[in-house]
């Protein structure tokens, strides 16, 4: 099948280490001085590893491998203790993969025997008052920062000093894993989807880019969960039925990966929407601006 999946570049890998403890499916390994992807089958392609390479030699393809199997990496994690096992618990819960861990505990309660835990414990880990699981939309159950809301941005104005900007901020939140696309004002909007530097990289931001749209913001290198991602821009187009996507990204190499998220949604979707492609320099400075599909007036 055709997935996302953990990619290595040998040559600026110096072998450190650091991204195999980070791996939480086990699916890495230093093998002759290098990271190594051992397992196919192991790799989830959500880029927990991303972040911690300091050679940034670890990047996410698309291509041909086998289906992530979450019954295997459970297996293969039990042998490494309770600690190992709560780890990935928690890292596919923190990151909306629910899928994934309705299966992992369908395998942990029937081999409950052979568990080095109870099935107490593992509801104690997800289901706690301090630890509650979230939903499909990834909006945490009763975390009221997480709680859609629509914000009055003429209040804002009202109550700013003549200097200061006002905020152009119309929607809470923004954090793309805590979004729900079915929320009332991503119908028929304008979207903003920013690389989440972006906005302190350009010194107005909020009066260039934030103003009139409804936004998320997202990092492509350090985010997981890649594929939720695509999901909600899928139920952004199709469902919410936005009306424009405009992609705000930095420079660097890693930013070009929200980009093709965007392109990959828009292509699985089912309704065309126009995109707007808009690349900003480190010190501020945009770079270029094009649609990457014909604009709203050249589909009417």
């Amino acid at each position: 099948m055709i997935r996302e999946i953990v990619k290595i570049d040998e040559e600026l890998c110096d072998g450190c280490g650091q991204c195999v403890p980070n791996c939480h499916e086990g699916a890495l390994q230093i093998i002759d001085g290098k990271a190594r992807l051992i397992s196919e089958l192991m790799c989830d392609g959500l880029g927990a590893c991303l972040g911690h390479c300091p050679q940034d030699a670890i990047t996410i393809e698309e291509r041909e491998a086998e289906e992530y199997d979450e019954e295997t990496v459970i297996a293969q994690m039990i042998k490494s203790g309770k600690s190992t096992v709560f780890a990935h618990l928690k890292h596919l819960q923190e990151h909306d993969e629910t899928g994934y861990l309705k299966e992992a505990l369908n395998y942990i309660k029937a081999n409950r025997e052979s568990m080095p835990f109870s099935i107490k414990e593992v509801h104690e880990l997800l289901y706690s008052e301090k630890n509650e699981v979230k939903t499909n939309n990834g909006a945490s159950c009763g975390c009221p920062g997480s709680a859609p809301q629509s914000l009055d941005a003429s209040g804002f104005k009202m109550a700013k000093p003549a200097n200061e900007s006002p905020s152009e901020l119309t929607q809470w939140p923004v954090q793309l894993h805590l979004i729900n696309p079915a929320a009332s004002y991503f119908q028929g909007a304008d979207l903003l989807v920013a690389a989440d530097c972006a906005g302190f990289a350009h010194g107005d931001f909020h009066r260039q880019f934030i103003a009139g749209k409804k936004m998320v913001i997202a990092c492509p290198k350090l985010d997981q969960g890649k594929e939720i991602y695509i999901q909600k821009f899928i139920s952004l187009i199709d469902e919410a039925k936005v009306n424009t996507i405009t992609t705000v990204v930095m420079e660097v190499p890693c930013c070009g990966g929200l980009v093709q998220m965007v392109q990959t949604a828009v292509n699985y979707a089912k309704r065309k929407v126009p995109v707007k492609i808009v690349v900003i320099s480190t010190r501020g400075e945009v770079l270029s601006e094009e649609w990457a599909l014909p604009s709203a007036a050249q589909m009417s």
